[in-house]
């Protein structure tokens, strides 16, 4: 890495995540003093934000919380974090799972595309460079690789990962992303979320990661997530037709 990561938050949401979320606190806030991180927290029954809440008094000013009152979706809990690190000073903001199935070690990677490389979006992409996922099952292998193709076809995105959850975001794309307007939950966000990127003619580069299929946990992936994509996607390339895409 060339240069110190500044003024960066990586928001996590999390839902019964108590095996995984002190060593992806501990190992993401180990990569550079100007990293903070903000949990989501959706009311995970076994404890996981009561595991946050302890090391808050090691992080303080580092590690934040939020808690909510139930299982709210991930595409609201990233809006709700976008929302909250506008409202502070941060210039970098990346999305990240808490399971390790996106490598910390990658951060900064993604932050030197958007901060020396001139990215406004940069993708942790499993896909640009063939299909780079470690322990998924083949089925779900095929089943992510052809729905981002698929979403490719239909929206016109020059993306090969279109559903990936691993992105990091300018400050200035998010403030001129209309975030009430963003409407999807599951997988179909983290599409909408970079096709308006797009659609508003930022810079949107993907930056080859492996992603490797957590080894701790329950996985939060469900068919009707992959559906949401499917049918979201026809919508959202439907009523670009018919919006004016202006920063």
């Amino acid at each position: 890495m060339s240069q110190t990561i500044e003024k960066t938050l990586v928001i996590i949401p999390t839902y019964n995540e108590r095996e995984n979320i002190e060593n992806i606190t501990r190992t993401v806030l180990a990569l550079s003093p100007g990293l903070h991180i903000l949990i989501i927290d959706d009311g995970s029954p076994d404890g996981t934000a009561d595991i946050v809440r302890t090391l808050q008094s090691e992080f303080p000013n580092r590690l934040f919380l939020l808690e909510r009152s139930g299982k709210l979706g991930l595409g609201t809990a990233y809006i709700t974090g976008f929302k909250w690190a506008l409202e502070r000073d941060y210039e970098f903001v990346f999305e990240m799972d808490a399971d390790f199935s996106h490598n910390p070690a990658d951060v900064p990677r993604l932050y030197e595309a958007c901060a020396s490389q001139g990215a406004d979006v940069a993708i942790g992409s499993r896909y640009v460079t063939g299909v780079n996922v470690v322990n998924w099952p083949m089925g779900r292998v095929l089943m992510s690789y052809f729905a981002s193709k698929y979403v490719k076809l239909i929206t016109g995105l020059p993306i090969h990962d279109t559903t990936a959850g691993f992105v990091c975001y300018r400050r200035q794309v998010l403030e001129n992303i209309h975030l009430d307007k963003i409407h999807f939950k599951g997988y179909a966000f983290q599409i909408e979320m970079k096709f308006t990127a797009y659609k508003l003619g930022y810079k949107v580069t993907e930056v080859p990661v492996i992603f490797i299929n957590r080894k701790l946990g329950t996985s939060k992936m469900n068919s009707s997530i992959f559906g949401e994509a499917v049918f979201g996607v026809i919508k959202l390339k439907w009523d670009s037709l018919f919006r004016k895409y202006k920063r």
